[in-house]
Parts: C-alpha cells; structure tokens; sequence
C-alpha cells in the first residue's frame, strides 16, 4: 500500500486551486450538460436563421461623392470636422473599442463626408486626428480613458457613428450627439447594481464549480466588491491599484479562513467569482487582437495594462493567504454539486445581472442571453471534440457572427456591447489570476497555468476574428461598427 501524500503545513503554504478556464470544462463531462448544449445551440441557430431572413432595417442612403461636392473649405469648417472626429474617437476608446475598430469609423466617417484626405493615429489612451483644408493641415490630440462609458451609453454611441458613417451629417451634429452620450442617465440606481454584482458574482461561482456554500459566500463578497466598486467609482482612475488590491486581500483572507475552518473545498471558487468585473480578460483579448492585426505599440500596451492588473489582484490573494495560511485541499471534490442544470439557469442569472451591473438598456437582455448561450453552449460543445483551450475559440467563433446580427435587430444592442458580457465567460482572466498567484506564491507550476492562459487568448482572437468575417457578410446589409 502506498504512503499517503504528505500534506504541507501552513507555514509551507499549499494549492490555492487548480485553474480551468472560466464556464466550461466540469459541466461539459456531464452528458446531461452536452446534451443541454446540443439543444440549446440548436434552438440558438434555428432563431439565428430566422434573423438571417428577417429584412435588416435599411440604412439612410449615403450621398455618393459626386453629388455632394467638395468639403466647405474654410478654416472654422476644419475645426469643426476635426472636433467631431475627437469627439467620436475619444468616447469609443472609453468604450473599450480596439484601436482598429476606431481609426475605421472615424476614416469612414471623414470619407462620407467628403474630406478623405484625414488622417488618423489612434492608440488606446490617446487619438490624433489631422484634417486639411485651405492649404493647411489641422492636427489634434486628445487623451482619452478618463470616464469609463456603460452598456447603454455604448448603445447610444453606436447608433450615433452608425449615422456618421452612413451619410453626410453636420459635424456640430456629431459633437452633440457624442456629448448627449457621455450625459445619459443610468437607468439602475446604485442598490439595484450592486445586488446585480451579488448575483453575478453567485452564477460565476457556480460555472467555476462552487459548492451551495461557495455560491453563498460568492454572493455576499460579491455585495460587498460591489458596494466598493460603485462608492469608489469617482476615484477610481486615482486609485485604481489600492482598491484592486485592497478587495483581492479582502475576499482571500474571508475564502481562505473558512477554508481553514473546515468549510468544504467548494468554497474556493469564492475567490475568483467576487473579483469578476476587476479581471482583465476583455483587455488582454483585444490586445491581443490588436497584435493580430498588426496594431503593435496598442496591443502591447493592452497587454501590459491587462498584465499589471493580473498582478495587483494576485498580489492581493498572496497576501491573504500569506496572513491566514491556505491548507492543501482538492478542489475537485466539490464537482458541479448544484447538478447539470446549474450551470445553464446560472449564465441566464449572470446575464441579466450584469447588464443591469453595467447599465445595459432592459431591452436589450434577451439578445445578450441569447449570445450568452450561443458562446457557452458553444464553448461546453468544443471542450468535447477539442479540449479546454480550443473551446474557447470554439465559443468566440459561434458568438461573435451572433452579436454583429443582433446588432441588426431593431431594439438590439452593440455588437460590442454584446461582446462585453461574454468575454467575462470566454476570457481567461481567472486563469491567468490564478496562474500569476501562484508564481508570486513561490509556485513554479504557475508557469503552466499562465502558458495556457496564453493559449487561450490566442484561441478566443482567432474564434473573434473568424466569426467577424462571417457577420459581417450576415449582417453587412447595414453599418456594422466594428470590435
């Protein structure tokens, strides 16, 4: 018979857990779960089909060059054009757009507007715009990052450049249509949100496999992330690393102190859930997408950002486990308890909490739960036939072609604004969480997590851009603002 295991003291420090990418693997073992897939994503393509059919509102006709003549060539005219263009392009970095997606709205705007001879530099905190009239060349610089726009704000922005690009429009009209967005009101108070992130936080716990205890402790560290985040949003860009941290040390001292008083191993999904909406997948994805598409200096610096945001979180766990000691435990004795249909009813429970986290319009949650279930049953489907890391690229490239047709519908969200709720199931940032974690711990195994944490950026890049070709031709009968 062999010895058991010796199992480390406190002093020694021990597994926080073993990582997996966020939403999948545990509940695609179950055959219960894949066969749930497999009607989900049938019921999904069958409505996807009839959208297809469904006539796409028909965008305003734009005037060709010809008819329109040139631009007015006056100097008050220059600034004017170049104005709208900052506008425009600064609120869609705050969104969170790639640095591609903007230079394109804001080249086709210029070009339907009849003065194509702009240019436009565009990097992920600042945008450079040089229009030219009258023999000479206007430039303008504007940083951006400042204010953080909300899912509704994203709505109202994309219908904004969607018009912009459609036809000639007045630039003092853009200007004040951009301003209008960054004015509208959020449409959930600040109690509704935050019990929005109790929830979300309690259906994450339960794709990562929590226990019922873990959900609950889930929940109410969620509450309480939320309260934090929301009280300390007007200071946020000030003290965005000391809140970071400061709630990872929270929520690791709570997880790992009921771990350590006999509290079941489920719990330990705890740790992530809470830090959700801190977790910079969306970030390290578009980087990575930049980099895909030859954007160098933005996709590194996306990746850096996304990278130091990795580390402040973990530094934050070490620290709580450095204070309260982590026990050896395994983490897989608490596999998907809830049963087979948790983890369906949970991604039905996490999209509409996190629209109403990030004030996404209330008609608009039936389409995000629609691309919500295309990515997961998607992603539960691949990890089948593909394994952990391809399934990720599997739910990019299911998703991606459905967010850019539900952008067609009337009463339909962004393309983008669709994409932002499913990066929080797709993106590695638990995973990559985990895996810096570990190599501050002293844990060299960590290595492995964070070479797969990788691996799975690349695959959601590639699902993104292959299911971007495909939507744009399903929905390219209207503008599409681009990812």
């Amino acid at each position: 018979m062999e010895p058991e295991p010796e199992i480390p003291s406190d002093d020694e420090g021990g597994e926080v857990l073993e990582a997996e990418p966020p939403a999948m693997a545990r509940p695609g073992r179950d055959p219960i779960s894949w066969i749930i897939a497999s009607i989900v994503l049938l019921a999904s393509t069958m409505l996807v089909v009839l959208l297809v059919r469904r006539p796409a509102p028909v965008p305003p006709p734009a005037t060709p060059a010809s008819q329109r003549g040139p631009a007015r060539e006056t100097a008050g005219g220059n600034a004017a054009r170049l104005a709208s263009l900052e506008a425009v392009g600064e609120a869609m970095l705050d969104a969170g757009y790639s640095v591609t997606g903007v230079r394109s709205a804001l080249v086709d705007i210029a070009a339907v507007n009849g003065y194509p001879d702009t240019e436009v530099v565009v990097f992920p905190t600042a945008l450079f715009v040089s229009a030219r009239a009258l023999g000479e060349a206007r430039t303008g610089a504007v940083s951006s990052g400042h204010s953080e726009l909300m899912l509704h704000q994203i709505d109202a922005l994309d219908e904004v450049v969607r018009t912009a690009r459609a036809g000639p429009s007045d630039p003092a009209t853009i200007t004040s249509g951009v301003a209008a967005v960054r004015s509208l009101p959020k449409p959930y108070s600040r109690p509704q949100r935050v019990l929005a992130h109790a929830l979300l936080s309690g259906s994450i716990s339960i794709l990562l496999g929590a226990s019922l205890a873990g959900v609950g402790v889930a929940a109410a560290l969620g509450l309480l992330s939320g309260f934090v985040l929301l009280r300390s949003a007007n200071v946020w860009s000030r003290y965005q690393a000391l809140i970071t941290v400061g709630l990872a040390f929270a929520v690791s001292v709570v997880v790992f102190t009921l771990t350590r008083v006999g509290l079941d191993p489920g719990v330990l999904a705890a740790l992530i859930a809470p830090l959700v909406t801190l977790l910079p997948g969306g970030l390290l994805t578009t980087g990575v997408i930049e980099l895909a598409t030859g954007q160098m200096m933005a996709g590194a610096g996306r990746l850096a950002a996304g990278a130091m945001r990795l580390v402040l979180l973990a530094a934050g766990l070490v620290a709580g486990a450095t204070l309260v000691g982590v026990p050896m435990v395994e983490f897989d004795q608490a596999q998907n308890p809830i049963g087979p249909l948790g983890p369906w009813l949970a991604v039905a429970v996490f999209g509409v909490a996190i629209v109403v986290y990030q004030c996404g319009r209330r008609g608009s949650i039936g389409w995000v739960l629609l691309v919500l279930y295309v990515a997961y049953g998607a992603q539960v489907i691949g990890d089948i036939f593909f394994g952990g890391v391809l399934s990720a690229m599997i739910g990019a490239l299911a998703m991606t072609p459905v967010a850019y047709l539900v952008s067609q519908q009337r009463g339909g969200p962004a393309a983008f604004a669709s994409f932002l709720p499913a990066f929080w199931m797709l993106v590695p940032g638990a995973l990559g969480l985990v895996g810096v974690a570990s190599i501050l711990d002293g844990d060299s195994a960590g290595l492995n997590t964070l070479v797969t944490t990788a691996s799975t950026m690349v695959s959601i890049t590639l699902g993104i851009l292959a299911g971007s070709v495909l939507g744009t031709r399903l929905a390219g009968r209207g503008t599409v603002v681009a990812v």
